[in-house]
């Protein structure tokens, strides 16, 4: 494997199945509840190493400071844990909408502390690479680790699960939601009785935010009253992405054929198991 041309990696989004909240922790964190599930879409990330330690963010995004992308705090992450003398120029190819809840700043670190771990030969487990990353961001190791699953804890303590896998319509309203904003909020619930999850009930439970958030951000309630009408819909995460479950891509096309007009939005297959450990293990072979 020549290490020294751009490998390509992919940075796939993720949906909240439900998202229960049943605590709240003396630090403020908050006690979830969840379920992780992949889509079939990505961003993508071509990383080339160098021998000179610099971290160059090629593609910066715009507003964000190179210093604040989770990409570039990723990678110097892993380079002073491992002691690690090279160094990476970085592209990336943004397709996940940023604060739409499909998780794409954690992705995206995870998929850097994955494939730099490969590129770089830092020889770190799984695990470790997950602990690296739960600095960076709770849902980072559902990312590292790359298996659907029921998380507890603030979303890092993970027991693999198979929720059923359908065709997924989602779609984003014209706005854009902070976590940090959501869970600060005085009246969100934060009283949700704990559950002993089964794969087979996971379309009787809900999310704890999207209650609020139609509450306050008219424009989700209003495509969620939409949806509704031709599929079961909900918010992920913290929002303000709606997914709306099908059984087959074409009829998830279709509905997404009759949304308003202005609303972004694609169409993408559940996985059970993230795309990027197929491409980390094909490099790892080289």
């Amino acid at each position: 494997m020549n290490k020294h041309v751009f490998h390509s990696f992919p940075s796939p989004a993720k949906l909240n199945l439900f998202l229960h909240i049943v605590g709240r922790m003396d630090n403020g964190y908050h006690q979830l509840e969840t379920v992780f599930q992949f889509l079939d879409y990505h961003d993508t990330i071509d990383l080339k190493v160098t021998e000179d330690k610099a971290i160059t963010l090629l593609t910066p995004i715009p507003g964000v400071d190179n210093s604040d992308n989770l990409i570039v705090k990723a990678a110097v992450l892993l380079q002073e844990h491992s002691q690690c003398q090279l160094g990476v120029d970085i592209k990336l190819e943004k397709l996940l909408p940023m604060g739409g809840g499909l998780g794409g700043g954690s992705s995206n670190a995870a998929t850097i502390l994955l494939a730099l771990n490969a590129l770089w030969q830092t020889q770190l487990t799984i695990t470790q690479l997950a602990e690296l990353g739960v600095k960076l961001g709770a849902d980072v190791p559902i990312f590292v680790h790359g298996f659907a699953a029921f998380a507890q804890g603030i979303g890092e303590q993970l027991t693999p699960a198979s929720p059923k896998t359908y065709w997924y319509l989602v779609a984003k309203p014209n706005c854009s939601i902070s976590t940090q904003s959501v869970f600060n909020a005085e009246d969100l619930t934060r009283d949700t009785p704990a559950i002993r999850y089964s794969d087979d009930d996971i379309e009787n439970y809900h999310n704890d935010c999207q209650t609020w958030v139609i509450k306050h951000y008219p424009e989700v309630a209003k495509l969620l009253a939409w949806l509704v009408e031709y599929a079961p819909s909900q918010m992920t995460g913290t929002g303000a992405c709606i997914f709306s479950r099908f059984s087959s891509k074409q009829d998830a096309c279709y509905v997404q054929s009759l949304l308003p007009n202005g609303i972004e939005s694609f169409v993408a297959e559940g996985l059970n198991q993230s795309p990027l450990h197929a491409v980390i293990a094909a490099v790892n072979d080289n």
